[in-house]
């Protein structure tokens, strides 16, 4: 089946009205279903299928539930094996969550969301991490005092190179950039009062180097890092013992250095970012300032890179610090749990069951994969490079192979790489862009990686920016 072919399955436009952005009458935030119990510092992640899986909380909850966008309920989904707060998931590319630290020390743990059951997955060497997955399938943990690496295929830890400044005694953030290192900030001195640790871990030569220092080296308690659509990282608020923090500045991975930016309309530590399908980046909750009004905020904001502004976006349906945000596969942010505070000083007044979804005005669905019988499902329009023709089940493709096909739902220009993952594995990317004379569809050519097949039917998947396209099959010999 020649090149040709596909083409005309475009023009027919087999994929559908779901690649399409759909027009909502204004953004603004709604209640959804409650949690089964409040949760603060819980994790939530979005799986292949579209749920959300909600993990622990305070006070170290050993409780799971997946919340289902399509009834908009929350439903218990077993137990882990240890009760965690302030701990970490992250999702491994064959669509298990790996679970890690927090209160429970260097313990580890995955989920299976086909049996809903939590194992065990050994012990890390070290605590309080952020994990990255990396475009290799492994994931980088950022940990005290060392980082470490985390192989799924054999489901061990095992320790990195030491950093190159000296070892952190905190970690503020770590984000995956588009050309695949990981940049990691926190502080070496005491953390109340400076963010000196800025670092880049290289996947490729397993080595850190330093980079340039923040802007802010204030602010080096729970703020945001988001990477944008162009390739830089957004950092957003924080804290130290002194102060609160509206300021917000940009690194640049071209050159190494952070410059700051407007500042948002108030002040946040403990506050989610979300990176939006249209670029902008949505702010939510947090608190709190020293001056009044004191206490934990319902409001949001929107950062428009465009501008380099961040500007009111309306307010959640509740008061929420240490909450989780995670776009959902339909556009939407999902928002959970929380804490909120009336006034400083005073402990807590509220541990939060409920959630809220954020619907942007234009709603940009998930990336779709484009299938040979037109309905998203069984054998792909995936194509041999070198011929044109369709990686099917009479002509496999082979490890190691180059491949194309066409998706929807990237971001014109966008710096960001889609991951394409086959039979559970991550493939490399070699090119990501317009599809030529096909609006609003994009090309991506990938590397089959090994391990993969042999089979006629093997599974192929597209994420962009964490959502997840339909499922289509391709041949590998």
């Amino acid at each position: 089946m020649k090149f040709s072919f596909i083409l005309a399955l475009l023009i027919a436009g087999i994929s559908g009205d779901s690649s399409k952005a759909i027009a909502q009458s204004a953004g603004g935030f709604t209640a959804t279903g409650n949690m089964t119990m409040p949760r603060e510092g819980h994790t939530a992640t979005l799986l292949t299928d579209g749920r959300v899986l909600i993990t622990g909380g305070f006070p170290a909850s050993a409780t799971a539930e997946l919340y289902d966008p399509a009834t908009g309920t929350f439903a218990a989904a077993g137990r882990m094996i240890t009760g965690r707060v302030s701990h970490a998931a992250i999702l491994l590319s064959d669509g298990r969550v790996l679970i890690i630290g927090g209160n429970a020390g260097t313990t580890a743990e995955l989920f299976d969301p086909i049996t809903e059951t939590f194992t065990p997955a050994g012990d890390m060497t070290g605590s309080w991490a952020i994990p990255i997955l990396l475009n290799n399938g492994k994931v980088f943990i950022a940990a005290i005092p060392n980082a470490e690496i985390y192989d799924p295929a054999t489901g061990t830890f095992t320790a990195t190179v030491p950093y190159a400044g000296a070892n952190p005694l905190g970690l503020s953030t770590a984000t995956l950039l588009a050309d695949g290192r990981v940049l990691i900030t926190g502080c070496t001195s005491p953390c109340d009062y400076d963010v000196d640790l800025t670092e880049l871990y290289d996947p490729a030569t397993g080595t850190f180097t330093l980079t340039g220092a923040m802007a802010n080296r204030s602010a080096s308690g729970e703020r945001t890092a988001t990477l944008l659509t162009n390739g830089k990282v957004l950092f957003a608020g924080g804290e130290n013992e002194d102060y609160f923090y509206a300021s917000a500045e940009l690194y640049d991975s071209s050159t190494g250095t952070f410059t700051a930016t407007r500042d948002m309309t108030h002040a946040r530590h403990a506050h989610t970012a979300t990176l939006l399908p249209d670029g902008e980046v949505l702010i939510t909750g947090g608190g709190i300032e020293l001056v009044p009004p004191f206490g934990t905020y319902a409001s949001a904001e929107l950062y428009d890179p465009s501008s380099g502004s961040f500007s009111p976006s309306g307010n959640m349906t509740a008061r929420r610090s240490y909450h989780r945000a995670i776009l959902l596969n339909d556009g939407r942010v999902l928002i959970t749990g929380g804490v909120y505070w009336d006034s400083i000083p005073g402990p807590p007044t509220g541990t939060l069951a409920s959630a809220d979804l954020y619907t942007p005005p234009v709603l940009t669905p998930a990336p779709v994969l484009i299938s040979i019988s037109g309905d998203g499902r069984g054998q792909g329009a995936v194509w041999h490079a070198d011929t044109g023709q369709i990686a099917s089940a009479d002509n496999p493709a082979a490890v190691g192979e180059v491949l194309a096909m066409y998706t929807t739902s990237l971001a014109d220009g966008g710096m960001i790489p889609p991951r394409v993952v086959i039979d559970g594995r991550l493939a490399e990317i070699l090119f990501f862009g317009a599809a030529p004379g096909y609006s609003g569809y994009s090309q991506v050519n990938f590397r089959v990686p090994g391990g993969v097949g042999p089979g006629t039917a093997v599974s192929v998947r597209l994420s962009y920016l964490s959502r997840f396209s339909n499922e289509v099959t391709m041949g590998v010999q």
